[in-house]
């Protein structure tokens, strides 16, 4: 709340079911208060979802995408998206393939998703600049605004790379516990 009173209305997290039980009332008193989901979205938490995020940074599967599409047709409001790029190639994180971001980009346009920009991870113990350079190339060549990425550790280099949303949360409030 001290943050909300101090102007602030953009605010993450990570996982559906918390966000309803410490938001909603909160975004009903303050409607200007901007929800984002930057964890993984699950095809099944789709609807509750849509309850509450107004962004979503994680869409790295067709699957999600329609089901995305065909939940937004019951709410008023569709929510921004962000398409998670895989972008260091790392089997065990979600992601787009930078080879198969065109035409997944081109689907959800045909689907009606309102995707304002790109999201990436990139990966742990590695120089951050590379990646965000690429990512940084890749929402210009799509003429994208929005560019999801950078955390505590790196969110300093991001800017550097036009990154529009990071995801400083343990900076400012502490580690999960």
């Amino acid at each position: 709340m001290p943050l909300i009173e101090g102007g602030h209305i953009h605010f993450g997290e990570n996982k559906v079911q918390e966000a309803l039980e410490k938001w909603s009332e909160t975004k009903n008193k303050n409607s200007h208060v901007r929800l984002h989901m930057i964890g993984k979205l699950q095809s099944n938490k789709v609807k509750l979802a849509l309850e509450i995020f107004d962004f979503i940074h994680s869409l790295d599967n067709l699957k999600l995408a329609k089901k995305i599409a065909e939940e937004q047709k019951k709410y008023k409001n569709k929510p921004k998206i962000f398409i998670q790029i895989n972008i260091g190639n790392e089997t065990q994180k979600s992601g787009i393939s930078k080879n198969n971001l065109l035409d997944f980009y081109n689907e959800c346009k045909n689907m009606n998703l309102d995707v304002v920009g790109t999201m990436c991870l990139p990966p742990i113990g590695k120089d951050p600049n590379i990646f965000f350079s690429e990512m940084s190339k890749i929402n210009k060549d799509l003429k994208f605004k929005e560019l999801s990425m950078g955390m505590s550790d790196d969110y300093l280099k991001a800017i550097e790379y036009t990154a529009t949303y990071l995801r400083i949360g343990s900076k400012i409030f502490g580690q999960r516990s």
